[in-house]
């Protein structure tokens, strides 16, 4: 890495509950959603090339729950990250889901934790509120 250069890792998962009403339909909305995100060309802080997709069947012997996960570095992504998070947050507002969760790893100021939990049983496509939480951690510290 070149001096002067900060690298950023963003990763972390969007859980959904697989023993809900509609499960294909739910995995394909959210296939849909992810796939409606610009490639990894278009220079978007969010693209679907950093997302895994999710399949639309599944066999019902499965785990209760869909887990689509995503990663990715970056140069610095926290001088941007009211706007990585604002991206994040358009994305889940057209899905469903339960829970997500994102991890920032800095070089300079540790890791933050994100984590959004749907209002009610789950988070409907276009519905209601998101309630955040952040968690900091450096060092084996952890400051909420």
């Amino acid at each position: 890495m070149v001096q002067g250069d900060q690298e950023s890792i963003v990763y972390g998962c969007i859980k959904d509950s697989n023993s809900l009403a509609g499960g294909s339909d739910r995995r394909r909305v959210n296939r849909e959603a992810v796939l409606n995100l610009p490639s990894a060309d278009e220079r978007s802080l969010l693209c679907r090339d950093m997302f895994s997709i999710p399949t639309i069947k599944v066999k019902q012997s499965q785990y209760q729950t869909d887990v689509i996960h995503f990663g990715a570095s970056y140069r610095a992504v926290e001088y941007e990250w009211s706007h990585w998070i604002e991206k994040f947050e358009e994305l889940l507002r057209s899905m469903y889901w339960v829970s997500a969760t994102v991890h920032l790893e800095t070089e300079l100021s540790g890791t933050h934790s994100f984590t959004w939990e749907a209002a009610g049983l789950y988070h409907e496509p276009g519905s209601g509120e998101m309630q955040v939480r952040c968690e900091w951690t450096q060092e084996g510290r952890v400051s909420v």
